[in-house]
């Protein structure tokens, strides 16, 4: 029997459970917004 999917929209963001626009880029699973505010913390830098 094949696993089910965590994550995604049935699941949502780890920090604040929202559905939409989620970023599974190397196993973050956060929403668009989300990772908006945590990406300097993370290491993500905005070059133009």
């Amino acid at each position: 029997m094949k696993p089910t999917k965590e994550f995604g929209r049935s699941k949502g963001c780890t920090r604040c459970g929202r559905r939409r626009g989620i970023i599974r880029r190397y196993g973050m699973h956060l929403c668009r917004q989300c990772f908006r505010e945590m990406a300097p913390e993370l290491g993500f830098k905005k070059y133009s």
